[in-house]
């Protein structure tokens, strides 16, 4: 009886829909502009001789409004005839972004790939949700950034042409400053210890500040920070650490920001036993634990744990195991808060290299190549010599890039083919130019230079250079590998005339013709010892008032000059212009032999060293000591003795200015030079000069000039404090120096404002 009633009601309900429903005769699509008939009939969820319902209207008009085409739409059915009465949304026209100024947040490039990404592109359907769905985007980028302040508006114009113009207004405001950061719930660690690993903080004093920006808050600086508590604790032991909350406060006017950073230590692990299991036999578990240099008993280290297993892996890989495997299992002991550290190891198949194959040298011979890779075809592979290689190949200036790739050997899985890939860049230079200096002024200059003759390794240089102080022209050849060990051959002529008044050290002129020979050691990989033999004839004029000064050398004739050089150079700099990293050093003896007329000896020692302070400031400390003296019953002659003073050296003192003077008060220079520098170098940019090549410093200079090494007195000591920028320009590195002396005596010539063309810091 139930089952006769719900078919009863079924047809009932049919019957009624059927009577109240209407086929659809027609359908009138009214407010068409870009879209087609066709693209609404589409979406429209009716054809003609369907049903219409008046109940599925509301559904209809939703499903129309969600493709994102339409602004309004109405539907309305009057005798079988189905009124669709629409307004379209929009095509965008143009969409910029305005009055955006800080590239820490926003840059031409970002904007570029937000439009790409966003839904707003020109051309296409005008969608005002997805506008503010990416204004939502853009201050949640803002806030990530500190700019808590800032504010987004936007501004449309819709033309007659049913198209609209987009413009996102920006008002950044001033980002909110770190005001300070506390760390709680440590012991182990003392809160400085934590706080040094961020790069951000409390602003430092104000003239620091300024090139630092410490206080400026930076979501990536944060999230390192956080990582390197993690990993400082996990490498004392403390494996359960855990950043238990990150919490900020911002001020009332939302411009200063205090973090606290809470955490909880955990207890702090040890390594009972290390064991090594797998593929030992090549090596005894003695000596596998030796190289592992961790040892039981000692604290839970992760760093020292994977240092040990990349020992290993470069042991193995080093004896021709290119492919082994080395993994760790740690397990819990019985007793609390000890691991086992198991070694496991798999060396798989011994390999050998079956072929070099060298490609893109266009230029440079092969084998100017292939002697600089340390490992050989047919020999055990070694990841160590393949590594020297690739770095060798570097150092040769030749390559603008060198990359390394290795394949199995098709025909034999244990051999291996190496591929080393090359990428030529410029060797050769032609150059012609006009330069400045305070030192010299105005000179023209032209040169040749080739440092890969004929792809061979070997070099040329040709230089002329002519100025009011100096005239110059030399030739030099060197040949990097005149044996295969690496030792290398130079030699070259020259001609030199200098007029000293030029430089302002007296008035006379020597007119110098020479030849040098040198050959050169290697010693590692950035060092090298050279030995030079130079010969020259000095042909000396001194003027008149001059002779009066320096009578006995100016009458003497002998001009004959023999000197025998040796020179222990280092160079680890990450940079020839702009190093910031790295040490740089040069020995130098030089004796001038009795084969000639002059006696004398000279010995330099000059180095630099640079230290990043952070990823924006490096520390420079440059130390030059140097000494000469006549020996044998003749004095060192007046033309070789030491200047100071200037851009060079001490700046704030005018050119050769420093030391003992002649009745005319030109400077008279002495045997003993000692010089040194500190500086902090910051890059341009953060003094918002946009070009990577302009670096900005403030240093401190100091240094004296003594007429003998036993006269050397501190009271002697000039020193100044300044400004300097440096700019390497197409024509060579510029350095602009504003200084100010803070150590100086009365009489002294003092030079606010320097400038010179080829220098760099």
């Amino acid at each position: 009886m139930k089952f006769w009633r719900s078919f009863a009601l079924f047809f009932l309900i049919l019957f009624s829909s059927i009577s109240h429903s209407e086929i659809i005769k027609d359908i009138d699509i009214i407010g068409l502009k870009s879209l087609s008939r066709g693209t609404v009939l589409n979406y429209l969820p009716y054809e003609m001789g369907d049903n219409f319902l008046p109940e599925s209207v509301q559904i209809s008009k939703q499903k129309l409004l969600n493709t994102g085409l339409f602004k309004n739409i109405d539907l309305n059915f009057t005798n079988g005839n189905l009124k669709v009465s629409i307004e379209e949304n929009p095509i965008i026209k143009f969409f910029d972004f305005k009055n955006y100024d800080n590239d820490l947040v926003l840059n031409d490039d970002l904007i570029q790939k937000i439009k790409d990404n966003s839904n707003l592109k020109i051309g296409k359907i005008y969608n005002e949700k997805s506008l503010f769905n990416l204004i939502k985007e853009l201050q949640a980028l803002y806030q990530n950034q500190a700019f808590y302040n800032a504010k987004i508006t936007f501004k449309t114009f819709l033309d007659p042409m049913n198209r609209i113009g987009i413009e996102l207004i920006f008002d950044e405001n001033e980002p909110s400053l770190i005001q300070d950061i506390a760390i709680s719930g440590n012991s182990v660690f003392e809160d400085d210890e934590l706080l040094d690993l961020f790069e951000m903080g409390p602003p430092d004093f104000f003239p620091l500040n300024y090139f630092t920006e410490k206080d400026r808050f930076d979501r990536n600086k944060l999230d390192a920070a956080i990582e390197s508590i993690k990993n400082k604790y996990i490498n004392f032991g403390y494996v359960d650490i855990e950043i238990k909350n990150i919490d900020f406060k911002l001020s009332d006017d939302k411009f200063k920001i205090l973090i606290n950073v809470e955490l909880s230590e955990g207890e702090q692990y040890k390594i009972k036993s290390v064991k090594f299991q797998g593929d030992i036999s090549d090596f005894s578990e003695s000596f596998l634990y030796e190289k592992f240099n961790f040892k039981d008993g000692e604290i839970f280290n992760r760093k020292e744990i994977l240092r040990g297993i990349n020992n290993l892996r470069s042991i193995y890989s080093d004896r021709g195991y290119a492919f082994a495997e080395i993994s760790t299992k740690v397990s819990k002991t019985a007793e609390p808060y000890k691991y086992d550290l198991n070694i496991i190891v798999n060396k798989n198949k011994l390999v050998y290299v079956n072929r070099i194959e060298i490609s893109g040298n266009n230029r440079t011979q092969d084998d100017v190549i292939r002697r600089e890779i340390k490992i050989k075809e047919g020999q055990f592979y070694s990841q160590q010599e393949i590594d020297d290689s690739i770095k060798s190949i570097k150092r040769l200036g030749y390559f603008s890039s060198v990359k390394f790739d290795t394949a199995t050997n098709n025909s034999d899985p244990d051999q291996i083919d190496i591929f080393i890939k090359v990428e030529e860049t410029k060797t050769g230079e032609f150059s012609v130019g006009l330069s400045h200096s305070n030192a010299t002024g105005p000179a023209f200059s032209a040169g040749i230079t080739q440092s890969n003759i004929l792809g061979t390794g070997n070099v040329f240089n040709g230089k002329f250079t002519n100025s009011a102080a100096v005239s110059e022209l030399s030739f030099y050849f060197s040949n990097p590998y005149f044996k295969k060990n690496g030792e290398s051959i130079s030699y070259g002529v020259f001609t030199k005339k200098t007029d000293a008044s030029g430089i302002d050290v007296g008035s006379y002129v020597i007119d110098e013709i020479g030849a040098s020979l040198g050959y050169g050691i290697p010693l590692d990989e950035y060092s090298n010892l050279l030995a030079d033999l130079k010969l020259s004839t000095n042909d000396l004029t001194c003027g008149s008032i001059f002779s009066n000064y320096e009578p006995t050398q100016c009458s003497d004739k002998d001009n004959f000059d023999t000197s025998v050089s040796l020179k222990y150079s280092h160079n680890s700099l990450n940079d020839f212009y702009s190093p910031t990293n790295g040490f740089k050093s040069l020995l130098k003896g030089t004796v001038s032999i009795p084969v000639g007329d002059l006696q004398y000896y000279q010995i330099d020692s000059l180095n630099s060293y640079y230290q990043p302070i952070n990823d924006k400031l490096t520390f420079s400390l440059k130390g030059n000591v140097q000494f000469a003296e006549g020996y044998g019953n003749k004095s060192l002659p007046f033309y070789k003795r030491l200047f100071a003073g200037g851009s060079s050296s001490v700046r704030g003192f005018d050119f050769n200015s420093l030391g003992s003077k002649y009745l005319d008060n030109s400077p008279k220079g002495g045997e003993l030079t000692f010089l040194t520098s500190g500086s902090i170098i910051v890059p341009g940019k953060m003094a918002g000069i946009e070009n990577e090549n302009i670096r900005l410093s403030a240093f401190v200079d100091a240094g004296s000039i003594s007429d003998k090494l036993s006269e050397f007195q501190l009271s002697d000591i000039r020193a100044s404090t300044g400004l300097a920028l440096s700019w390497l320009t197409p024509v060579g590195p510029i350095g602009l120096h504003l200084s100010k002396p803070i150590l100086k005596k009365s009489g002294d010539s003092l030079e606010t404002f320097s400038f010179q063309l080829g220098t760099s810091f």
